[in-house]
């Protein structure tokens, strides 16, 4: 009975410890199994790309306003579910000339995942991102930057890129909290080639939308320009 104990101990152990390193493996930035993994780009022209996760939302009119009067262009990874409930606001921010990403339909953690789950996530999402008007290419963003074998393996076979970022000011609970101090980390933190994240379209994130024209308006002090992402990845295929 001990021998089996310490055989059941030993495999659930493993089971744990197996499990909490394929799980920290779903995040990291540097490395995935399967195709493209863009972060940033390296160039040295000063250019950088504004983006926002998640949405449409109540607060789509109101970063559409802000990158109008600075006459930016943003990519907005908008989430299928959320188009279907916002779709007017979809509609609004393609006409605003903006790029649209696919960010999943239901905004869940890409991972142990059936490769029908992946697929039907994206292709929902991309054919709602067509139905708003967009006709530009659509990359992919997955929901918590979470990604494994299915995922990686469906956007290499089909070319498309996972596109992450680098600087993500909202991990910082204290940053996050002050528009002020979002602006002061994006601009300590900015360099060319950089791909910044922001989520702005909820109510809960008031913050994050009045740090947008501090952001815009201080790198562009800097002498940085801003792009799309698809724009941006361009100055790495140069």
């Amino acid at each position: 009975m001990k021998k089996l104990a310490i055989i059941i101990t030993s495999t659930i152990l493993v089971l744990f410890v197996s499990v909490y390193l394929v799980n920290e493996l779903s995040k990291v930035r540097t490395f995935q199994l399967f195709g493209g993994l863009v972060t940033s780009v390296e160039t040295n022209e000063k250019v950088v790309a504004l983006t926002f996760d998640d949405g449409p939302g109540a607060n789509t009119q109101a970063i559409l306003d802000v990158l109008r009067n600075h006459e930016v262009k943003g990519t907005f990874y908008l989430t299928g579910h959320e188009l279907e409930t916002y779709f007017i606001e979809g509609v609004n921010i393609v006409e605003e000339g903006h790029e649209i990403g696919n960010h999943s339909f239901s905004h869940q953690r890409m991972i142990f995942k059936t490769p029908a789950f992946v697929k039907d996530e994206i292709e929902k999402t991309d054919e709602l991102i067509r139905k708003i008007g967009y006709e530009g290419v659509i990359t992919f963003r997955p929901p918590f930057g979470r990604r494994l074998v299915v995922l990686p393996h469906y956007l290499s076979k089909n070319d498309r890129n996972t596109i992450l970022w680098n600087i993500e000011p909202e991990s910082y609970p204290d940053v996050a909290a002050d528009s002020t101090k979002i602006v002061e980390y994006v601009v300590d933190n900015i360099e060319p080639g950089s791909i910044i994240l922001l989520h702005v379209m909820y109510e809960s994130r008031t913050e994050s939308l009045q740090s947008v024209e501090g952001i815009i308006t201080s790198l562009k002090e800097q002498g940085y320009a801003f792009k799309t992402v698809s724009e941006l990845l361009e100055y790495s295929n140069q």
